[in-house]
């Protein structure tokens, strides 16, 4: 049977380090326990947050109510069939770790994602992309929890609803408690090099490698503050705080049309944007926020923008979760007044009385 502990700080448990304690926390490693855990809260009629490596959430100054689930999994299994590989990592598997094994094993299809921090089990929640790669395009099954019969289940990639940046477990009826995640990758498959910026680190005619590859991804965003770094300034940080708007060519043309009228787009230039098929194109929400008054490197009192990215906001040092959430909003607010543009977030929100404290 577990134990929960009362009143455990989280801000240490965060990569943004804001936030209050957690009423109750038990650590779980088995289903077995995560069941028992589940029970005790219902027992007691205490609602249930399910708190993974603490890299894309936003805790409450008030802290979670209830009983705080941790999952704490372990383990990391390869299965080779003819022309693939299943890779299987637990939820509880630190994600970065779960690439390297990949490019170490000489199985491509997950590289583009190295460096970037949290557990294997957020990886379905959020969709995570990078660099040219999703784990949509490579995910084969999801093993989960269900919290209301305490069923296992097993739910292919299109039994996830995945989307950019989303998917079915972020959805608030969401009964399902990830266990563990299976990718299938291709062994001697060569790297992606979809990312432009990426693909001109090896401008030669002879390929990369897979291990190359997550070299340079691993530069690149140690570039933009984006690996943790104990020693970087910036490392207090969610990421990137806001998904990069997808919109329509019209659209597109009238967010230009207000960045030439506000001055910040020459006549004859362009903002950066990407073709991504019917009729939609993704614009750079680091480009909007910065042209529209918010530049990298800016700072109010305790937080701030990233001097090495505009999407990252930054807890400078002892800041509360309503100072970084009050920026956002400023944040949110300002892009949509000058261009005309609504940023979503993309970090979870959790212990506030709404579950987009920036709108």
């Amino acid at each position: 049977m577990v134990t929960p502990r009362t009143d455990v700080p989280l801000a240490e448990r965060t990569t943004l380090e804001v936030g209050g304690p957690a009423e109750h926390l038990v650590e779980v490693e088995t289903v077995e326990a995560l069941r028992d855990a589940l029970g005790w809260a219902a027992d007691r009629h205490l609602p249930v947050t399910v708190l993974g490596g603490g890299s894309n959430v936003v805790v409450g100054d008030d802290g979670l109510p209830g009983l705080t689930v941790v999952i704490a999994a372990r383990g990391l299994e390869i299965e080779r069939r003819n022309d693939r590989a299943v890779l299987t990592a637990a939820a509880g598997e630190p994600w970065d770790e779960v690439v390297a094994a990949a490019v170490a094993e000489g199985l491509a299809g997950i590289e583009c994602l190295s460096g970037i921090p949290g557990l294997a089990g957020a990886t379905p929640i959020q969709n995570v992309g990078a660099y040219g790669q999703e784990v949509a395009a490579v995910i084969s099954e999801v093993r989960v929890l269900d919290r209301t019969t305490l069923e296992e289940r097993r739910l292919t990639a299109a039994d996830c609803g995945f989307g950019y940046r989303a998917s079915r477990f972020r959805r608030p009826d969401n009964p399902f408690v990830v266990l563990s995640v299976s990718f299938e990758l291709r062994p001697g498959g060569p790297p992606t090099l979809a990312y432009a910026q990426l693909a001109g680190l090896f401008p030669g005619p002879a390929r990369p490698g897979l291990g190359e590859v997550r070299a340079g991804v691993l530069e690149l965003r140690r570039g933009k503050s984006m690996v943790l770094d104990p020693d970087d300034p910036n490392r207090r940080s969610a990421g990137s705080f806001f998904t990069n708007p997808v919109v329509g060519r019209e659209t597109a043309e009238a967010v230009t049309d207000a960045a030439r009228a506000l001055g910040v787009l020459d006549a004859g230039a362009t903002m950066p944007m990407h073709e991504v098929g019917e009729g939609q194109v993704k614009l750079s929400a680091a480009w909007l926020i910065e042209h529209a008054g918010f530049p990298r490197g800016s700072v109010r009192g305790r937080v701030g923008l990233s001097s090495a990215h505009a999407l990252a906001l930054v807890n400078r040092g002892g800041a509360t979760a309503a100072e970084l959430v009050g920026l956002a909003r400023d944040i949110r607010r300002g892009v949509r007044s000058h261009l005309g543009v609504d940023l979503t977030p993309e970090p979870v929100f959790l212990g506030f009385t709404t579950s987009d404290p920036t709108d």
